[in-house]
């Protein structure tokens, strides 16, 4: 699989095997969610995320939010993007990974929030095993 180096910009409802280099600008609270296939118990936070082109939810589940401080740099290798309640989500996902970064982004746009666009029919559209022919 050949993955592309995007900025956050550039991401779109079709964006998949995404390399990216964002910096951590908030953290939500964590909270527990239970998985749908075990009884396990999971931790899950969303970080808003950005560099110079613009700034997107980044979902960490795990041993993921530890990486996240507000002022780091994250490299996201084989990223993917993702909906929920309507807003665009990046993921890291069990094929990608996700490490401290090592270059530094000064400034990051907050004037273009990705998640709060509107990407229409996009952002519902099935994916994975639950697609139906779209």
């Amino acid at each position: 699989m050949k993955t592309t180096k995007q900025k956050v910009a550039e991401l779109s409802p079709d964006s998949r095997n995404t390399d990216i280099t964002v910096k951590v600008i908030s953290l939500g609270e964590t909270r527990e969610v239970a998985d749908r296939f075990s009884e396990r118990m999971n931790k899950v936070t969303e970080a808003t995320v950005g560099d110079e082109t613009g700034t997107v939810l980044l979902t960490l589940w795990n041993e993921n939010i530890d990486l996240a401080k507000p002022g780091d740099v994250l490299e996201i290798k084989n990223g993917y993007v993702s909906f929920f309640k309507g807003k665009m989500r990046l993921n890291v996902g069990r094929y990608g990974s996700i490490a401290k970064g090592e270059t530094d982004i000064p400034e990051v746009n907050t004037e273009n929030n990705m998640s709060e666009k509107d990407f229409g029919e996009r952002a519902f559209r099935p994916r994975g095993r639950f697609r139906r022919g779209y």
